[in-house]
C-alpha cells in the first residue's frame, strides 16, 4: 500500500518537472495540430487521437499509449486497414513535425544527465506521433494481460 501512494507521488513530481522540461510546449503543439485538423472537418478522427496525445505529453509519467485493439480484443475503425490510412495521412500532415519536435527536444534534454529521463520520454512520444490512430492513453496500472 505504500509502495503505491510512493508511485503516485514519483509521477506527479516527474510530471511536473515534465511540463517544465518541454512537456507543456509539446501538447500544445499537439493541440494546435488538432485544431488545425478539425477545422478542416474530415479531420476530426485526427483531431481526437490529437487530444489523446496531447494528453499523454501533457503528463505522460504513470500512463502508456496502447493499441485499442489490444486493450479491447476487437479490431475497431480505427485499428483496421482505415487506421493505417488515415495514420499514412497524419504522417504526412502534423505527425512529422511533432516528432520532430520532440525529437529536438529529447537531444536538448538528453545532454543533461537529469534530462535523460525526460529524453526517453520525448522519444517514446516521437514514436507516438508518427501514428497515433487507434491508440488511446490508459494508467500504466491498468494495463490488460496479453491476450493469447
Amino acid at each position: 500500500m505504500i509502495a503505491q501512494y510512493q508511485d503516485i507521488d514519483m509521477s506527479l513530481i516527474l510530471n511536473i518537472l515534465w511540463l517544465i522540461f518541454g512537456g507543456f510546449f509539446m501538447a500544445v503543439g499537439w493541440v494546435v495540430f488538432g485544431v488545425i485538423m478539425v477545422l478542416t472537418i474530415v479531420g476530426i478522427p485526427w483531431f481526437v487521437a490529437a487530444m489523446n496525445m496531447a494528453h499523454l505529453s501533457l503528463l505522460p509519467f504513470g500512463r502508456e499509449a496502447v493499441n485499442r485493439e489490444v486493450l479491447t480484443g476487437e479490431e475497431d475503425i480505427g485499428t483496421g486497414p482505415l487506421g493505417v490510412i488515415g495514420n499514412i495521412i497524419w504522417f504526412l500532415f502534423g505527425g512529422i513535425w511533432l516528432a520532430l519536435g520532440h525529437v529536438i527536444w529529447a537531444v536538448a534534454l538528453a545532454v543533461t544527465i537529469i534530462g535523460i529521463p525526460f529524453a526517453f520520454q520525448h522519444l517514446k512520444l516521437a514514436a507516438l506521433a508518427l501514428a497515433p490512430i487507434g491508440k488511446v492513453v490508459i494508467n500504466k496500472d491498468h494495463i490488460p494481460a496479453a491476450r493469447y
